[in-house]
């Protein structure tokens, strides 16, 4: 954001939050906000937009500085998908709550941070963690460039983190570094089991990386197997 506002002169550049089911912005910073906000998190609701956090568990509505799903309602939010009204059911609740799939946390200022994607949660032996988390982590050290974490299967934990890591222009790494690396500043569970060093990852056309891809390719490349439980 920095080089942004600085190289560029876009000094008045915004951050959103939002889903094509949405209209498609939900949450938004503001020009005049201090730049901290508007690198550090999505803003907040938009006129027009009501938006709750709640446990993806059992829906209870959760307060500042808790994780959980983010909710909204408002104009924005679609009537439905065309004729699929078990999908519609499935996004929007009868109170007309539509259920994003991202894992947020609202600030006590009313601004919010997206952490991560439900779908996207990794269980190993037990603890859950967050693939973004750890993505975040490794976007600092000064010669990753990109970085993807996926969950794999694995017999004794049921899941184990495995990390693509595309590395900046001549620069190097060990997997064994990576992994040294992340130790140092997350929980041990937290670390990459499998590191690969790529030059490039699977995206759709508007640039999000298929991270369901990344997982087939190291599953059929390790020979791993789904472990299903009891």
């Amino acid at each position: 954001m920095k080089q942004v506002i600085d190289v560029l002169g876009a000094r008045e550049v915004t951050i959103a939050y939002g889903q094509t089911e949405a209209s498609p912005v939900i949450t938004q910073t503001r020009y005049d906000d201090p730049l901290e906000l508007r690198v550090e998190t999505v803003g907040q609701p938009l006129p027009g937009f009501e938006v709750k956090i709640v446990d993806p568990a059992d829906g209870r509505t959760l307060g500042d500085e808790e994780q959980g799903e983010l909710c909204a309602r408002g104009h924005g939010v679609m009537i439905g998908y065309y004729g699929d009204p078990a999908a519609t059911a499935s996004a929007i609740d009868p109170e007309g709550w539509l259920h994003t799939g991202d894992l947020a946390v609202r600030r006590p200022d009313g601004y919010y941070h997206i952490t991560g994607r439900i779908k996207d949660m990794v269980i190993r032996g037990g603890e859950n963690i967050y693939p973004r988390e750890v993505e975040e982590y490794l976007f600092r050290h000064p010669a990753i460039e990109q970085a993807s974490v996926v969950g794999v299967p694995d017999p004794k934990y049921m899941e184990e983190l495995c990390a693509w890591v595309k590395l900046k222009a001549g620069q190097t790494l060990t997997e064994d570094e990576v992994k040294a690396y992340v130790k140092a500043g997350l929980a041990h569970y937290k670390v990459p089991r499998y590191v690969r060093f790529v030059e490039s990852f699977p995206q759709t056309v508007t640039g999000k990386i298929q991270k369901f891809k990344i997982r087939e390719q190291m599953i059929a490349e390790l020979g791993l197997k789904e472990h299903k439980t009891a």
